[in-house]
């Protein structure tokens, strides 16, 4: 692995992750406790009823030692890696990393992140992207992917990392990690489960046009199990808004259990923290860009040009998303990655508060579907989805502001440099397929 070495590699040295048993609930009584203690009638709706929210909840409290090397404990709520739960646009996550460690593993030096890039079709369904005016060179690359993907979950991102590293070797790339109970099956776009196996060619280009490097279509001849299945609510409406009365059928589809969830996001932020085959290939420069691009805001960054106004600070900031208030806490950055489809909000973070020299993860998924029919687009994400997450939130980093700790941790490896958006003319972008 190519980490933060030098940098950050003192840092991460030491952990102590907790031991989990698959297949079984766990909830930790101490964080139930907690939990109690926030009397919102929100909050309280959901805590008490974990089955129909099906809600699961990691609290990963971070402590250091008089080196500054972190050890780990987490806390447990309802949380059962068996309990299927749709993971939603947090797939990106680690298609952004299996895109860098693909590229890296190409050890082109002509061909980076920020490599002009161009995509083909060669199979049904399959659409071609030669150009990207939100970018600054007007071509994709994986950067520009990776940066749409983080800062608003850009959907067609996802599908064109997805396309660029192949089905076959995302899921044996996750599973030869250690992810074993992974799958990522499909992009986000209408497509059959044969349309899906089967990838566009990628080109990688110079600036004046000139050919880098081809890579032909793939197909991904590997079967997946499907043996587990996975059916949800009472019934749901298909393309042609027909009401099909039986559950929904996510068996076939993307599976990321928690626990999976928040140890990908834990080997990025803290790669020595976990066992060295569960981290993925990064160099020091992919560290930083993705620390940049998980924690940046919308508003402050230059290509894509997002609007402030619609895409406003907290706007992938799950326990941090207010209704009534956009902005961020003075001194807090979320590293995190979000996920909201099918009735379910997911947030895996990593929350720093440099003003209070704080760090925790928390990551946490609930289903909020009362009417019980799913692809209707009648989910209760703001009436109770989004304000339980901010009350979860909430709870957590207001209990982290008053926990004592025997070091204060030192915190600089994640002071980043960000954008200010540039007023230059150009229009902002608006309403994003997400």
């Amino acid at each position: 692995m190519q980490g933060f070495t030098g940098f950050l590699t003192s840092f991460f040295s030491f952990s102590v992750v907790a031991s989990v048993s698959y297949g079984q609930v766990q909830t930790d009584g101490w964080l139930q406790k907690l939990a109690a203690g926030n009397q919102n009638s929100i909050f309280q709706e959901v805590i008490q009823h974990p089955d129909t929210y099906r809600l699961q909840v990691i609290y990963t409290q971070i402590d250091r030692d008089k080196n500054n090397t972190p050890s780990f404990r987490n806390y447990y709520f309802h949380v059962d890696s068996t309990e299927y739960f749709n993971p939603a646009s947090t797939v990106k996550l680690p298609l952004a990393l299996l895109s860098l460690e693909k590229l890296n593993r190409m050890q082109n030096p002509n061909v980076t992140k920020f490599t002009a890039m161009q995509f083909d079709s060669a199979y049904s369904k399959q659409t071609k992207e030669w150009r990207d005016e939100t970018s600054e060179t007007g071509y994709p690359s994986i950067a520009h992917f990776i940066k749409k993907a983080f800062l608003v979950s850009d959907n067609d991102a996802y599908s064109r990392m997805y396309e660029f590293v192949g089905q076959g070797e995302i899921n044996r790339s996750l599973h030869e990690k250690g992810y074993l109970d992974t799958r990522i099956t499909h992009r986000f776009v209408r497509m059959t489960a044969d349309e899906n196996r089967h990838t566009n060619p990628v080109r990688f280009i110079q600036p004046d046009g000139k050919l880098i490097y081809a890579q032909p279509a793939a197909f991904n001849t590997v079967p997946f199990d499907f043996r587990r299945v996975a059916r949800l609510g009472k019934g749901y409406m298909t393309g042609n808004d027909s009401l099909v009365h039986e559950p929904f059928n996510f068996t076939e589809r993307n599976k990321l259990p928690l626990e999976s969830l928040q140890q990908i996001l834990q080997s990025v932020l803290f790669p020595e923290s976990v066992s060295p085959k569960q981290r993925f290939s990064l160099t020091n420069d992919d560290y930083r860009f993705l620390y940049q691009y998980l924690s940046q805001y919308p508003g402050e960054t230059n290509y894509p040009k997002y609007d402030a106004k619609q895409y406003y600070d907290s706007y992938v900031k799950f326990f941090f998303m207010d209704s009534l208030h956009h902005q961020m806490p003075e001194g807090v950055r979320v590293f995190n990655k979000v996920g909201w489809a099918y009735g379910f909000l997911t947030d895996v973070s990593y929350v720093v508060d440099f003003t209070n020299k704080v760090e925790y993860m928390l990551t946490a998924t609930v289903y909020v579907n009362s009417d019980g029919i799913l692809n209707d687009d009648k989910y209760d994400f703001d009436s109770i989805g989004r304000p339980f997450m901010y009350q979860l939130g909430q709870t957590i980093y207001q209990y982290e502001l008053k926990r004592k700790r025997k070091y204060v941790p030192n915190l600089s490896a994640f002071k980043l440099s960000y954008e200010t958006q540039k007023k230059d003319g150009r229009p902002t972008i608006k309403d994003v397929d997400n």
